[in-house]
């Protein structure tokens, strides 16, 4: 059985104490501090870029044969298989997550681990024809220090799609958790000793972004930012890395269309639509929180949709029947309902939610609000909580100028049974994954991410082992003249 980790893990060894101080942890159904883990501040940081910077020259991580590299990921991904129950309770006392959710992101992860060791002997560079007499070939060759943030609302998956690619390419890794969820990632280090990753080569360092995100972004020695997280502080990193010309990828935040038209299966999207917004509590990047639905079905739809979300059941994250959890804190909670009150003073109804249904615990009963115009505030800004603003629209155009109609473009869904409109629309939405008669879009073998001010960069497939290498290219002359 595993231990909740309780040290940072700095050069193969666990440190229970930093200068940071203390990260406390508030079990979101109680509302009580049941845990804590050492903060590591600016001396920990120097300390462990340095380790990965020696680990990436000297311990040869990335001259381990392919093989051989393979064989370490495949034994991490057994081992979280192993583990999966312990970590799934873990992630859901830490986060609030309904437990058979907690336990998809865990086997989850160990898919990631495996998928990526698969590729490894896979990936490479290529021979090209030139004009000039000679053999011209590309290498992919790592990074070298790569710096992984990853966020609170889905921690241990998210820290799998970025350590996972990175260290498959050779690099050697500073995973940083969120100061709320520090728990799983420390876990997936213990984890990934026990399998054989050399020290140095994955190190986890919880800490306040505040006090050590800078450090870590502007350290000379880093060479690759990886971050999930908000749109404001994925800018600030960008500015942060800059001067060094740092590789930056940033996963950020969505306001996701799910578009309704009149002659999909409005039965199968109503029933799809709650959890496409409502799963994670809404906390999630891709939730589909602005539902454009077609004028003609807007009242059917509209009723099988608030049915369906009064059905979901909310209550304890480790009763397996809970479809909805706690929100992570009181603080999220609170700036969700701030937006409720905000749709209200702008004239929205609230046609279900709402409320706290429980006196204990960071709950709020899943809300649909509409009466909105899409330039209100509640239709544009990412709430991040249990909140769907349901839009009507005339036709293909206006649905596709709606969905536009934000800063961001990270996901969405079409429903149709049209495929001329669903490919045009598709298209035609600024998105970077959209997915057609479902809310799936993320895919371990397909690239996720973003447009506009929902990031740049990819997760996930084949893209994302591009993202933590560097394209070299090597030019062989075969003239006798050249050689002299």
């Amino acid at each position: 059985m595993l231990d909740v980790p309780n040290a940072l893990l700095i050069d193969g060894c666990w440190r229970k104490e930093a200068t940071g101080g203390t990260l406390a942890l508030v079990d979101p159904v109680t509302e009580q501090r049941w845990h804590q883990v050492p903060a590591a501040g600016p001396q920990e940081i120097e300390e462990a870029v340095s380790v990965a910077a020696r680990a990436f020259r000297k311990a040869d991580w990335a001259m381990v044969s392919p093989r051989d590299r393979a064989t370490v990921m495949y034994r991490l991904a057994a081992l979280i298989r192993e583990n999966a129950e312990d970590l799934a309770g873990l992630e859901s006392h830490n986060v609030g997550k309904p437990i058979g959710d907690a336990r998809d992101e865990i086997l989850g992860g160990a898919s990631c681990l495996e998928y990526y060791a698969g590729g490894i002997s896979r990936f490479g560079g290529e021979t090209l024809p030139v004009a000039a007499q000679g053999f011209d070939y590309t290498l992919r060759v790592p990074i070298g220090v790569v710096v992984a943030i990853v966020p609170w609302n889905f921690p241990f998956p998210m820290a799998c799609w970025k350590v996972a690619p990175a260290l498959a390419t050779g690099n050697a890794v500073i995973l940083k958790p969120a100061s709320l969820t520090p728990l799983t990632a420390l876990a997936l280090g213990g984890l990934a000793m026990e399998a054989g990753v050399p020290a140095g080569v994955l190190q986890v360092v919880a800490g306040r972004g505040s006090e050590i995100g800078d450090t870590l972004v502007a350290h000379p020695l880093v060479g690759k930012i990886a971050f999930t997280g908000e749109t404001a502080t994925g800018a600030h990193i960008l500015q942060v890395a800059a001067p060094d010309i740092k590789r930056v990828s940033l996963e950020l935040g969505g306001k996701s269309p799910n578009i309704i038209f009149a002659d999909a299966d409005v039965e199968a999207a109503a029933a799809a639509a709650p959890m496409a917004v409502f799963g994670n509590t809404g906390q999630d990047c891709c939730a589909r929180s602005r539902v454009l639905v077609e004028e003609p079905i807007y009242d059917s739809f509209m009723e099988a949709f608030v049915e369906a979300t009064r059905g979901l059941v909310v209550g304890d994250p480790l009763d397996e029947s809970t479809q909805v959890g706690p929100m992570i804190s009181a603080g999220q909670r609170e700036r969700v309902e701030q937006y409720i009150a905000l749709a209200r003073d702008e004239g929205g109804r609230l046609l279900c939610g709402g409320e706290r249904p429980f006196e204990t615990g960071y709950y709020l009963a899943p809300t649909i609000i509409d009466g909105l115009p899409s330039s209100s505030r509640v239709c544009q800004e990412e709430i991040f909580g249990p909140v769907a603003c349901v839009i009507p629209f005339h036709d293909e155009a206006e649905a596709v100028a709606l969905a536009n109609d934000t800063e961001y473009g990270l996901s969405g869904s079409v429903w149709t049974r049209d495929l001329t409109r669903a490919l045009r629309v598709a298209r035609a939405v600024e998105s970077g994954v959209l997915s057609v008669n479902t809310n799936s879009s993320v895919h371990l073998e397909a690239p996720f991410g973003g447009l506009k001010h929902s990031g740049f960069g990819r997760d996930l497939g084949r893209e994302a082992m591009c993202l933590y290498t560097e394209l070299k290219n090597i030019f062989v002359s075969v003239t006798d003249e050249d050689l002299t």
